[in-house]
């Protein structure tokens, strides 16, 4: 009986459920709760499923004692420590590497390409003035991110304070694969809170947005009807990612990996000759690199960087973020007013945070109810697809800046 006992005791005594009692490893009990949680907002709630389910999941995984997964240790100081993956790495930290490589938002933003019409912007060049002035919350949170990581309690010391802020900032051009690709090379650390912040608050766009733009415009402005946009030929339709492509890349440099790789998703849609790459990239392709994508960044909210007053100060600065790029949009909409004889509805400005389709539906939403008549959603969907591209250089920004 003593020996069975034994044998009993020392199985317990090697199991994840004792490891929960050794040092901080409580911590990763509370994690697990939280992971429950957001399963639980993806699944019930339907909050960005696509990406909080493997996300959430991914943190589960990590935060399981003695599963050994993930090991942060391999990627310390932002760099692949390779001679620790030839032997005891785990599952998560081979996926991990393409992330830190840059390769997963990427290839998502491949997809997206496939997946966007930039005919509205095409038609309306102005609305991509209106997506460049929504990537003002970008610029708003980072200042601030500065300033709040410099007071001594945020234990920030021998951190690069601009790498993080740059993080937190990009949260507020409402483009996930963006916020994971600048955070993967500034501040690596963080990636969990900032992607949980991030998608959260794309989720939450039907509920963040109405407010602001309801108390920055009045009445007669949300009633604004815009006229119908112009028809776009097919040739413009081909041309557009290729001249993007061109500018944007040797105007910012370190932004040509994600809009090359946007623009080349959007060229297979509109080439009209190559129709099975572009099925492939909208669907097989996009959807397995979520899956990879989501549960490696899930997998870096481990206890001991999660459960921090760092992760409280990213959830806030990044709401701040993402309301300065509503804000931003809805305002230079206004301003442009002054000056133009055909108005623009000023709802449309608040769909350049680059949550496509979503915000571009909030700003046909709102404006329909002042309006039964209007119909804002190709107009809003101008400055949508402009934000993409404007996050992306707004990453590039950071990366040639910040990055080493």
């Amino acid at each position: 009986m003593e020996a069975i006992w034994k044998t009993v005791s020392e199985f317990f005594s090697g199991s994840g459920f004792a490891l929960f009692f050794e040092g901080e490893n409580w911590k990763c009990a509370i994690m697990i709760l939280i992971a429950c949680g957001l399963l639980y907002l993806a699944i019930v709630k339907k909050f960005e499923p696509l990406l909080l389910v493997p996300i959430a999941f991914g943190m589960l995984l990590t935060n399981l004692p003695g599963a050994g997964m993930f090991h942060e240790e391999f990627f310390s100081g932002g760099h692949v420590h390779w001679e620790n993956l030839t032997g005891g790495a785990g599952l998560l930290d081979y996926l991990y590497l393409g992330v830190k490589l840059g390769i997963y938002p990427c290839l998502i933003f491949m997809g997206v390409g496939a997946m966007t019409d930039f005919g509205p912007l095409i038609a309306n060049p102005k609305s991509l003035i209106l997506g460049a002035a929504a990537q003002l919350g970008i610029y708003i949170a980072f200042a601030l991110s500065v300033l709040v990581f410099q007071l001594p309690f945020m234990n920030l010391l021998g951190t690069d304070i601009q790498n993080v802020a740059a993080s937190i900032g990009i949260i507020g051009g409402a483009d996930g694969p963006t916020a994971i690709l600048v955070t993967s090379r500034l501040a690596p650390a963080f990636l969990g809170p900032i992607a949980v912040a991030a998608y959260s608050y794309m989720a939450l766009v039907p509920v963040i947005q109405p407010p602001i733009m309801k108390a920055l415009t009045t009445k007669k402005e949300r009633q604004i009807v815009m006229a119908q946009l112009r028809p776009v030929s097919q040739t413009e339709k081909i041309i557009f990612p290729i001249v993007v492509t061109i500018f944007v890349a040797l105007l910012v440099p370190s932004a040509a990996p994600l809009v090359g790789c946007l623009m080349l998703g959007n060229l297979f849609k509109e080439s009209g000759v190559t129709e099975r790459l572009s099925k492939t990239v909208q669907n097989e392709l996009c959807n397995i690199v979520t899956i990879f994508l989501g549960v490696c960044v899930g997998a870096t909210a481990t206890g001991a960087t999660f459960l921090t007053l760092t992760t409280v100060a990213i959830v806030l600065l990044g709401v701040l973020a993402f309301m300065g790029g509503t804000a931003g949009g809805v305002l230079l909409a206004k301003f442009m007013n002054l000056f133009l004889k055909q108005k623009i509805n000023p709802l449309i400005g608040s769909a350049g945070v680059s949550a496509v389709p979503m915000a571009a539906r909030v700003s046909q939403v709102v404006g329909q109810k002042e309006n039964p008549k209007n119909f804002l959603l190709m107009h809003a969907m101008g400055p949508n697809v402009a934000g993409v591209i404007g996050s992306a250089i707004a990453a590039g920004v950071f990366l040639s800046l910040f990055g080493h």
